[in-house]
Protein backbone atom coordinates (compact mmCIF):
# COMPACT_ATOMS: atom_id res chain seq x y z
CA UNK A 1 0.00 0.00 0.00
CA UNK A 2 1.09 3.39 -0.85
CA UNK A 3 2.45 5.68 2.01
CA UNK A 4 4.57 8.84 2.02
CA UNK A 5 7.21 9.01 4.44
CA UNK A 6 9.48 12.09 4.96
CA UNK A 7 11.77 12.19 7.84
CA UNK A 8 13.99 14.86 8.89
CA UNK A 9 17.93 13.62 10.31
CA UNK A 10 20.11 15.72 12.10
CA UNK A 11 23.43 13.52 11.94
CA UNK A 12 24.45 9.74 11.83
CA UNK A 13 21.92 8.32 14.57
CA UNK A 14 19.15 9.35 11.57
CA UNK A 15 21.18 8.71 8.90
CA UNK A 16 21.62 4.88 9.67
CA UNK A 17 17.95 4.67 10.07
CA UNK A 18 17.24 6.18 7.08
CA UNK A 19 19.29 3.99 5.46
CA UNK A 20 17.43 0.93 6.57
CA UNK A 21 14.32 1.79 6.42
CA UNK A 22 15.09 2.37 2.58
CA UNK A 23 16.48 -0.94 2.45
CA UNK A 24 13.71 -2.86 3.86
CA UNK A 25 10.51 -0.77 3.04
CA UNK A 26 7.67 -2.87 1.56
CA UNK A 27 6.55 -1.87 -2.53
CA UNK A 28 4.73 1.69 -2.92
CA UNK A 29 6.71 3.36 0.21
CA UNK A 30 8.67 6.58 -1.02
CA UNK A 31 10.87 8.11 1.87
CA UNK A 32 12.03 11.82 1.42
CA UNK A 33 14.73 13.08 3.84
CA UNK A 34 15.64 16.71 4.59
CA UNK A 35 18.55 18.16 7.27
CA UNK A 36 17.57 19.72 10.17
CA UNK A 37 20.28 22.77 10.73
CA UNK A 38 22.31 22.24 14.16
CA UNK A 39 22.80 25.35 16.59
CA UNK A 40 19.24 25.90 16.88
CA UNK A 41 18.20 28.71 19.01
CA UNK A 42 16.83 27.47 22.54
CA UNK A 43 13.25 28.83 21.53
CA UNK A 44 12.24 28.82 17.91
CA UNK A 45 10.35 32.22 17.56
CA UNK A 46 10.02 31.39 12.86
CA UNK A 47 10.38 27.64 12.61
CA UNK A 48 9.99 28.38 8.58
CA UNK A 49 13.62 30.12 8.90
CA UNK A 50 15.01 26.52 9.83
CA UNK A 51 13.27 24.53 7.24
CA UNK A 52 13.61 24.08 3.62
CA UNK A 53 10.63 25.91 1.63
CA UNK A 54 9.75 23.17 -0.18
CA UNK A 55 9.09 20.03 1.90
CA UNK A 56 7.31 16.98 -0.05
CA UNK A 57 3.55 16.32 1.06
CA UNK A 58 3.98 13.32 3.43
CA UNK A 59 1.31 10.84 5.26
CA UNK A 60 4.08 10.30 7.88
CA UNK A 61 6.80 12.30 9.51
CA UNK A 62 9.48 10.70 11.05
CA UNK A 63 11.38 13.21 13.28
CA UNK A 64 15.42 12.41 13.68
CA UNK A 65 16.34 15.16 15.97
CA UNK A 66 20.24 15.04 17.78
CA UNK A 67 19.73 18.34 19.76
CA UNK A 68 16.85 19.38 22.07
CA UNK A 69 15.53 22.69 20.53
CA UNK A 70 14.98 20.88 17.64
CA UNK A 71 11.35 19.29 18.34
CA UNK A 72 9.48 22.96 18.52
CA UNK A 73 9.49 22.52 14.40
CA UNK A 74 7.58 19.51 14.49
CA UNK A 75 3.95 20.88 14.24
CA UNK A 76 5.27 23.06 11.70
CA UNK A 77 6.53 20.30 9.47
CA UNK A 78 2.95 18.63 9.69
CA UNK A 79 1.11 21.21 8.54
CA UNK A 80 3.53 21.85 5.80
CA UNK A 81 3.60 18.44 4.94
CA UNK A 82 0.09 17.63 5.17
CA UNK A 83 1.06 14.74 7.53
CA UNK A 84 -1.85 12.67 9.14
CA UNK A 85 0.93 10.76 11.36
CA UNK A 86 4.14 11.62 13.37
CA UNK A 87 7.03 9.57 15.06
CA UNK A 88 9.18 11.57 17.32
CA UNK A 89 11.33 7.95 18.88
CA UNK A 90 13.10 9.23 22.53
CA UNK A 91 16.43 7.36 21.83
CA UNK A 92 17.71 9.87 24.45
CA UNK A 93 15.78 11.96 26.78
CA UNK A 94 18.21 15.13 26.22
CA UNK A 95 17.23 15.24 22.66
CA UNK A 96 13.30 15.23 23.57
CA UNK A 97 12.42 16.54 27.25
CA UNK A 98 9.03 15.76 28.45
CA UNK A 99 7.79 18.85 28.75
CA UNK A 100 8.56 19.89 25.11
CA UNK A 101 7.50 16.18 24.19
CA UNK A 102 3.90 16.89 25.95
CA UNK A 103 3.35 20.60 24.26
CA UNK A 104 3.97 18.59 20.76
CA UNK A 105 1.86 16.35 21.42
CA UNK A 106 -0.79 18.68 22.29
CA UNK A 107 -0.03 20.61 19.52
CA UNK A 108 -0.74 17.51 16.80
CA UNK A 109 -4.03 16.64 18.69
CA UNK A 110 -5.48 20.16 17.77
CA UNK A 111 -4.34 19.60 14.47
CA UNK A 112 -5.68 16.02 14.14
CA UNK A 113 -2.59 14.98 13.54
CA UNK A 114 -1.30 11.27 15.17
CA UNK A 115 1.89 11.06 17.38
CA UNK A 116 3.63 8.54 18.66
CA UNK A 117 7.10 9.34 21.11
CA UNK A 118 8.64 5.76 21.89
CA UNK A 119 11.09 5.33 23.90
CA UNK A 120 13.46 3.93 22.81
CA UNK A 121 11.91 3.62 19.01
CA UNK A 122 12.38 -0.14 19.03
CA UNK A 123 9.22 -0.43 21.41
CA UNK A 124 6.83 0.63 18.96
CA UNK A 125 4.40 -1.36 18.21
CA UNK A 126 0.90 -1.17 15.84
CA UNK A 127 -1.13 0.48 18.76
CA UNK A 128 1.17 1.11 21.80
CA UNK A 129 5.12 2.28 22.20
CA UNK A 130 6.88 2.25 25.07
CA UNK A 131 8.47 -0.56 27.02
CA UNK A 132 5.75 -2.56 29.75
CA UNK A 133 3.49 -0.93 32.24
CA UNK A 134 5.19 2.37 30.64
CA UNK A 135 3.77 1.86 27.44
CA UNK A 136 1.00 4.23 25.96
CA UNK A 137 -1.74 3.27 23.33
CA UNK A 138 -2.18 5.62 20.12
CA UNK A 139 -5.06 5.72 17.17
CA UNK A 140 -3.28 6.51 13.54
CA UNK A 141 -3.85 4.06 10.83
CA UNK A 142 -0.61 5.71 9.04
CA UNK A 143 1.71 4.59 12.39
CA UNK A 144 0.14 1.43 12.81
CA UNK A 145 0.90 0.66 9.45
CA UNK A 146 4.62 1.73 9.51
CA UNK A 147 4.86 -0.20 12.74
CA UNK A 148 3.73 -3.41 11.26
CA UNK A 149 7.24 -3.48 9.35
CA UNK A 150 9.56 -1.30 12.28
CA UNK A 151 9.79 -1.16 15.84
CA UNK A 152 9.94 -3.76 18.33
CA UNK A 153 11.71 -6.65 16.57
CA UNK A 154 9.55 -9.81 15.60
CA UNK A 155 11.33 -13.04 14.66
CA UNK A 156 10.85 -16.39 13.74
CA UNK A 157 13.46 -19.22 14.28
CA UNK A 158 14.34 -22.26 13.21
CA UNK A 159 15.50 -24.75 15.57
CA UNK A 160 17.39 -28.50 14.23
CA UNK A 161 15.59 -30.51 16.28
CA UNK A 162 18.58 -32.89 17.44
CA UNK A 163 21.53 -30.21 17.35
CA UNK A 164 19.23 -26.87 18.92
CA UNK A 165 21.24 -25.17 16.13
CA UNK A 166 19.69 -22.01 14.86
CA UNK A 167 19.37 -22.73 11.18
CA UNK A 168 17.40 -19.87 10.25
CA UNK A 169 16.21 -16.43 11.48
CA UNK A 170 13.14 -14.71 9.66
CA UNK A 171 12.74 -10.95 10.33
CA UNK A 172 8.70 -10.16 11.01
CA UNK A 173 9.08 -6.49 12.06
CA UNK A 174 12.96 -5.08 12.57
CA UNK A 175 14.19 -2.40 14.69
CA UNK A 176 14.11 0.52 12.52
CA UNK A 177 18.36 0.88 13.27
CA UNK A 178 18.88 -1.86 11.60
CA UNK A 179 19.99 -4.08 14.50
CA UNK A 180 17.59 -6.62 14.23
CA UNK A 181 18.61 -7.99 11.07
CA UNK A 182 22.47 -7.47 12.05
CA UNK A 183 21.56 -9.83 15.06
CA UNK A 184 19.36 -12.78 13.19
CA UNK A 185 22.49 -12.65 10.66
CA UNK A 186 24.61 -13.10 13.93
CA UNK A 187 22.60 -15.78 15.46
CA UNK A 188 22.93 -17.99 12.87
CA UNK A 189 24.59 -21.33 13.32
CA UNK A 190 24.48 -20.68 17.49
CA UNK A 191 23.35 -22.97 19.78
CA UNK A 192 19.97 -22.07 20.97
CA UNK A 193 21.38 -23.07 24.34
CA UNK A 194 23.70 -20.06 24.22
CA UNK A 195 21.36 -18.06 22.50
CA UNK A 196 20.35 -15.69 24.84
CA UNK A 197 22.15 -13.33 26.10
CA UNK A 198 24.32 -13.39 23.34
CA UNK A 199 21.59 -12.19 21.41
CA UNK A 200 21.34 -9.23 23.22
CA UNK A 201 24.95 -8.33 23.62
CA UNK A 202 25.10 -8.98 19.63
CA UNK A 203 22.22 -6.10 19.29
CA UNK A 204 23.58 -3.65 21.55
CA UNK A 205 27.09 -4.11 19.93
CA UNK A 206 25.76 -3.05 16.90
CA UNK A 207 26.52 -0.20 17.56
CA UNK A 208 23.04 0.52 19.30
CA UNK A 209 23.27 4.69 19.29
CA UNK A 210 20.22 4.66 21.81
CA UNK A 211 21.19 6.42 25.41
CA UNK A 212 24.16 5.06 27.48
CA UNK A 213 22.59 7.32 30.52
CA UNK A 214 21.05 5.41 33.38
CA UNK A 215 17.57 6.30 33.84
CA UNK A 216 14.33 4.86 35.02
CA UNK A 217 12.16 3.12 32.35
CA UNK A 218 9.78 1.27 34.04
CA UNK A 219 8.49 0.63 37.40
CA UNK A 220 11.42 -1.81 38.79
CA UNK A 221 13.56 -1.40 35.99
CA UNK A 222 16.96 1.37 36.15
CA UNK A 223 18.76 1.10 33.27
CA UNK A 224 20.22 2.31 29.74
CA UNK A 225 18.13 2.84 27.21
CA UNK A 226 21.01 0.78 25.01
CA UNK A 227 20.71 -1.62 26.95
CA UNK A 228 17.03 -1.72 26.50
CA UNK A 229 17.08 -2.77 22.99
CA UNK A 230 19.16 -6.01 23.57
CA UNK A 231 16.73 -6.96 26.52
CA UNK A 232 13.69 -6.44 24.18
CA UNK A 233 15.84 -9.05 21.19
CA UNK A 234 16.19 -11.33 23.88
CA UNK A 235 12.24 -11.28 25.23
CA UNK A 236 11.62 -11.62 21.52
CA UNK A 237 14.02 -14.79 21.15
CA UNK A 238 14.15 -16.39 24.38
CA UNK A 239 10.52 -18.60 23.86
CA UNK A 240 11.23 -19.71 20.59
CA UNK A 241 14.67 -21.38 21.94
CA UNK A 242 13.58 -22.30 25.40
CA UNK A 243 12.14 -25.50 24.18
CA UNK A 244 15.99 -26.86 23.26
CA UNK A 245 16.92 -25.75 26.77
CA UNK A 246 16.17 -27.96 29.34
CA UNK A 247 15.99 -26.43 32.71
CA UNK A 248 16.55 -22.83 31.28
CA UNK A 249 14.91 -20.14 33.26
Amino acid sequence: MRMRIVISIQGPYGERIVENIKTHNPDGWGVETFNLPTGLPPIIDEPSEYLPGNLPEADLIIFLSESSPAAQLIPHIARMTGAKGVIAPIDNKLWLRLGLKGQVQRELDAMGVGSAFPKNFCTLRETTYGYRDSAQPYECEIISRFAKYFGRPRIRTRIHPETGTIEAVEVLRGSPCGSTYHTARSILGMSAKEAVPKAGLVCVQYPCLASMQMEQIDKGLYNTLMHLSGQIFNEELEPQVSPFCPGFG
